[in-house]
């Protein structure tokens, strides 16, 4: 077996998801977008929960699509509280509707991605951990990027949750040195 970040255990769903998604570069901004509402539904909650209800949360929010999330109404909001499939959380379903307005707007006038990746200029950045105890939970740059999301209309986006989202889209790789990941992810660069 390769050597993994132990944070992945031995769950077949986890073990996929981090050989195949955590950590790598995500330029298409729909898709940062998707994976930040993802990550406010994660608050309190375990990723492994949001991993099980991903596709669940794809058919329930019209696979992420701003346009037609922002055009969400109080009916939609009733619709998807009485949904089992995805976490049934009033707040964090007004933040997805409101950050796919948020979305728009970024989008409309610099580009999601640009936006999201101006603050490492556009490159990942790429950490030395020796063990998950050198991960940190929230940086400097992760509290000023929430500050900055929540100024521009988003929730659920705290410094925790956007450093949480910073690894998962690859704007920092903290794969752990000596997992197998660590060096294909590195280089990784666009």
């Amino acid at each position: 077996m390769e050597k993994r970040c132990d944070w992945c255990g031995n769950d077949p769903i986890y073990v996929k998801y981090h050989d195949n998604e955590w950590g790598v570069p995500e330029y298409d901004g729909r898709a940062l977008w998707e994976k930040l509402v993802l990550d406010g539904f994660q608050a309190g909650l375990s990723w492994i929960t949001i991993l099980k209800k991903r596709d669940a949360f794809r058919e329930a929010f019209e696979n992420f699509d701003p346009v037609k999330v922002a055009a969400f109404s109080e009916h939609d909001v009733e619709r998807l509280l009485q949904n089992e499939g995805i976490v049934r959380h009033r707040g964090k379903i007004n933040a997805a509707i409101k950050g796919a307005n948020a979305y728009l707007e970024i989008e409309a006038n610099e580009g999601f991605a640009n936006f999201i990746w101006s603050y490492v200029d556009g490159k990942p950045l790429q950490e030395a951990r020796q063990s998950m105890a050198d991960v940190p939970a929230f940086t400097p740059l992760s509290t000023q990027l929430s500050k900055d999301l929540k100024k521009r209309g988003f929730n659920f986006c705290g410094p925790t949750i956007v450093y949480a989202w910073m690894q998962a889209c690859g704007i920092v790789n903290d794969h752990i040195e000596g997992c197998a990941r660590y060096e294909a992810v590195q280089k990784m660069v666009k």
